[in-house]
């Protein structure tokens, strides 16, 4: 996110009462499953994936860099981008992996600020969840006004990524190991929400974990001197 954008977007959450949560985890953790249930209690969704696709469509200024950067070998007979070719390139190019995320990660963050602009326009005193895949990864954590982390069993996770990509357990297990460890990961989480059991125990600790966002989210503004609406 450009100096530019993050002034835009400090001064958006600060005018507007807005209180922005990350959500992140591993692969196949179940980030989905916690964000629709948070959905559900009055958040509003901001899916960093959605806006990683949206920013790279035909046509877009990442668009045209990458391909003027990689060559028009890239993309698909609809002029999307071939990202299994893209990242089969990068894999193996760190200074070309570099120069993509150059095209991209500005892009991505002006459209999250812009999508914070239009909630702020439209929901003053709203909660936001941005989820967020490589939120930790990408150092982003002091974007948030708190980071949740969406934790799974190891083995749980192999059989979830198994199942939902249609690949061999050997391909599961290196791309989870190529991921960082979720233990990691909670060392920077205010909340942990364990997902590796029913959808309605998951349902309980979201509910937990709303609740106490509702009472930071007091504490928060009260301080900054004024009541929610």
């Amino acid at each position: 996110i450009t100096e530019e954008d993050r002034e835009r977007y400090e001064t958006l959450k600060l005018s507007n009462r807005i209180m922005v949560v990350g959500l992140t985890g591993g692969i196949a953790s179940g980030k989905s499953t916690v964000a629709k249930l948070m959905e559900e209690l009055g958040g509003i969704v901001i899916d960093f994936d959605f806006i990683a696709r949206k920013v790279v469509r035909p046509g877009e200024k990442a668009w045209l860099e990458i391909v003027e950067y990689f060559g028009e070998g890239i993309l698909l007979e609809n002029r999307e981008l071939d990202r299994k070719k893209i990242s089969d390139i990068v894999f193996l190019d760190p200074e070309k992996r570099k120069r993509l995320e150059g095209f991209t990660h500005p892009a991505i963050g002006k459209e999250f600020v812009r999508q914070v602009d239009d909630i702020a326009s439209r929901e003053n005193d709203a909660i936001i969840q941005a989820v967020i895949p490589l939120l930790i990864e990408c150092g982003m954590q002091q974007l948030f006004h708190a980071v949740a982390v969406v934790y799974i069993q190891r083995e749980k996770q192999v059989q979830r990524l198994i199942k939902r990509d249609g690949i061999t357990r050997e391909g599961a297990v290196n791309i989870i190991k190529a991921q960082m460890p979720i233990d990691e990961k909670i060392r920077y989480a205010d909340f942990v929400i364990n997902n590796s059991g029913t959808v309605e125990e998951t349902r309980v600790q979201v509910k937990h974990v709303w609740d106490n966002l509702l009472e930071i989210k007091k504490e928060l503004f009260n301080r900054q001197g004024g009541t929610p609406v």
